[in-house]
């Protein structure tokens, strides 16, 4: 899912392209995608485009008369920048917004439709699309302090909650939890006030770091490779590779959809914690230490 270096991108290089234009056409090609009827979406044709924002995840197009788009591209929705009136993808294809200056393309991978276009009228309908989570980048030490200790939850879950943090998913916050030095599994209530103070540092950071990379990235182009799992990651989508701090082992969990990633030995003070799927295979087996995972790993280098 894009999160907020990802999304802040996708405004920035949107905005130049189309505030100050009108939308001559929106094209529907997914019944999924529109999640609103009333107002209607042709109610924006021909409308102008006054501002690009991002609202948590989500991307909002603000036009006249106080209408506003709202898009969540969720886990595999993209945008594309393609030449006006360009037909939209047969398969993967949701939407295209036209321009006299080229078609914003909107599409999806994979046969899980989640991706979301609401059309709203008036700051008050968008208020409701909020989720109220803390802009980090904006916030005080204090006031990130305040909101992480709001609900004793597992660090990797009070960073991942739109609720709380704005913006911050499954990838950064591994990236910013490395950073950080801190377990994914620790709970924020036993957090030291100096630990708190690390982990304000690192979210900003690391979500600076990855905001910069994006934009020096993209150039004056359109953003047509987002991915969660990007070169020069400390440990999101690195599971058994080598941690660039220490050079032991990334480790994983994985549960439902989703993972967390990270070193024990700059983490969890050495710690490997049990992986559900294949803890159930290994049970007493399972490896509970760098040590024993590096034995296994000779073990398994030897054997070939």
């Amino acid at each position: 899912m894009p999160e907020l270096p990802d999304v802040t991108v996708y405004v920035e290089c949107l905005a130049r392209r189309v505030v100050g234009r009108r939308l001559s056409a929106a094209r529907i090609a997914s019944p999924f995608l529109l999640r609103t009827f009333d107002p209607p979406l042709h109610a924006a044709h021909g409308k102008r485009v006054l501002g690009i924002e991002r609202l948590g995840k989500r991307i909002v197009m603000e036009m006249d008369e106080s209408m506003f788009l709202v898009f969540h591209l969720m886990i595999a929705g993209r945008f594309r920048w393609r030449e006006s009136g360009v037909k939209v993808p047969a398969k993967i294809g949701l939407a295209a917004l036209d321009f006299d200056n080229g078609s914003l393309v909107m599409t999806e991978a994979g046969a899980k439709k989640r991706a979301s276009l609401h059309v709203l009228r008036g700051r008050r309908a968008l208020a409701e699309h909020d989720p109220g989570g803390l802009e980090t980048l904006d916030a005080t030490a204090a006031a990130f302090a305040a909101r992480l200790r709001e609900q004793n939850r597992t660090l990797k879950r009070a960073l991942t909650s739109p609720q709380l943090f704005s913006g911050i998913g499954n990838a950064y916050s591994d990236e910013i939890l490395w950073h950080a030095r801190l377990s994914p599994l620790t709970w924020t209530s036993r957090l030291s006030d100096a630990e708190v103070a690390t982990l304000y540092a690192s979210t900003r950071t690391t979500l600076n770091h990855w905001t910069e990379t994006l934009r020096e990235e993209v150039g004056d182009g359109f953003p047509d490779k987002v991915t969660a799992f990007r070169a020069g990651m400390a440990v999101h989508g690195r599971f058994s590779e080598p941690c660039p701090r220490c050079g032991d082992p990334v480790q994983r969990i994985r549960y439902a959809s989703r993972e967390v990633n990270y070193c024990a030995t700059c983490q969890t003070k050495g710690q490997v914690f049990a992986d559900r799927v294949l803890s159930q295979l290994l049970k007493k087996d399972w490896p509970r230490t760098v040590e024993q995972w590096e034995q296994i790993r000779g073990k398994n280098r030897d054997a070939h």
